[in-house]
């Protein structure tokens, strides 16, 4: 498994399937707009629609600041045309059904739940600058007051 980007490193590039875009490549936002890249678990439960909720009700100041936010979970597009109907979420959901970009960015990882071991996605947000680079990582992300950091980082950037 590929260790986690760290600052200063050139942010993996990709193309994933999304909604409502059809596909996103990171590198379409290179030189225009920052990048909120932010991996989650799961459509629909309990602190993935919390930290969506979050992003979606700070999104006029993340827009202001020239940032794009992109939310990838291992879940379908059918699931996240759900989710995001369900929540009013203004930006992009990704769908790394194969993983593949979780593991290129270091959060697929071995999760343990009631004594059984499972591979899944370890909640982590990067920031990656308008030049592709990160930076900032939070690798273990706590929901609550997550996106408050996430500005505050995107401000020091600006």
């Amino acid at each position: 498994m590929a260790s986690q980007p760290q600052v200063g490193d050139s942010a993996p590039e990709f193309t994933l399937p999304a909604i409502p875009a059809g596909q996103v490549k990171l590198r379409q936002y290179r030189g225009k707009q920052n990048v909120v890249l932010y991996f989650y678990p799961r459509d629909n439960t309990p602190g993935c629609t919390q930290e969506a909720c979050d992003f979606r009700d700070q999104s006029k100041a993340l827009t202001k600041a020239d940032t794009v936010v992109l939310g990838v979970s291992p879940d379908t597009t059918a699931s996240h045309e759900k989710f995001a109907a369900k929540f009013d979420l203004p930006f992009q959901l990704l769908s790394d059904a194969d993983h593949a970009v979780a593991e290129q960015y270091g959060v697929w990882v071995e999760k343990s739940q009631y004594g059984r071991k499972f591979m899944g996605i370890q909640r982590a947000t990067f920031l990656i600058d308008k030049r592709g680079k990160i930076a900032a990582v939070w690798p273990k992300v706590k929901v609550a007051g997550h996106v408050e950091e996430v500005l505050q980082a995107i401000r020091e950037l600006n």
